[in-house]
């Protein structure tokens, strides 16, 4: 919940937090009294999800107005796209004899429009099928594998003017988990960056020290500010917890720093 999760932030010394579920903002206002509570500056933000020549990226929005009518039409457009993947998922999960799934997923999920992989990762977990959430994506939920099913999601394009039309900075998250080379990243970063987009994420809990480097040199290159990102989901699901992520590197503008 929202309040738990700027309450952990405060224990742990967290000055600035931004609340980025994916493709809702729903928790917003209550991450937002809770952040007054507890003296933290709170960002609002969301986490969309967008295909980019057949690859599904996150782009980050951060100082967003979550009002904003074409931000939320196109955030419940998403979403509609997530509950059919969902009963697309189930119908897998049921082919192999394992059964339960919908409801197993949703009671991990606050929102039943917005049941993801990490949810019905979740649920084998606790049904004993996998010891863990890493271990449910090698074997059900990855790519390839028997439960993943694609989806065609926002495009870039969409994703980037939807964050910019409500006044946020659009972010590019945790590039280092894209299956992608040299050269498709360059084409990555500037195709985001001349549509709008405004900051790479450099370090992240999806991210090795070597990456830092890389991102940092990407942000350069490109003329993109810097964030930093644990993606914390919960002390048992995210490599990093709240505020022990290390510091950007030397030379960087911060984005916490140049959003509106």
């Amino acid at each position: 919940m929202p309040e738990s999760l700027v309450a952990r932030a405060a224990q742990r010394g967290v000055t600035t937090l931004a609340l980025t579920d994916h493709d809702d903002t729903g928790g917003l206002a209550a991450a937002r009294a809770a952040a007054a509570e507890h003296g933290i500056r709170l960002i609002d933000g969301v986490e969309i999800s967008v295909t980019w020549h057949g690859q599904t990226l996150h782009i980050v929005g951060l100082g967003i107005d979550p009002s904003d009518a074409v931000l939320q039409a196109g955030l419940e457009a998403t979403r509609g796209g997530r509950a059919d993947r969902a009963e697309r998922m189930i119908a897998a999960f049921e082919a192999l004899g394992i059964a339960g799934s919908r409801d197993g997923a949703q009671q991990f999920a606050a929102n039943p429009q917005l049941i993801g992989r990490t949810h019905f990762a979740r649920f084998l977990v606790t049904q004993g099928v996998v010891k863990d959430i890493k271990t449910a994506f090698k074997r059900f939920l990855g790519g390839g594998q028997p439960c993943y099913v694609p989806h065609e999601w926002a495009t870039l394009d969409a994703a980037v003017s939807w964050i910019n039309g409500s006044g946020g900075t659009a972010v590019l998250a945790h590039p280092g988990r894209y299956p992608l080379d040299t050269a498709q990243m360059r084409a990555l970063l500037s195709e985001f960056r001349d549509l709008g987009g405004a900051a790479i994420e450099v370090v992240s809990s999806s991210h090795r020290p070597h990456h830092y480097a890389a991102f940092a040199a990407h942000a350069r290159q490109f003329g993109l500010a810097a964030s930093a990102g644990s993606d914390f989901h919960s002390p048992h699901e995210s490599y990093h917890d709240l505020g022990r992520l290390p510091e950007l590197p030397t030379g960087l503008t911060p984005v916490w720093e140049v959003l509106n």
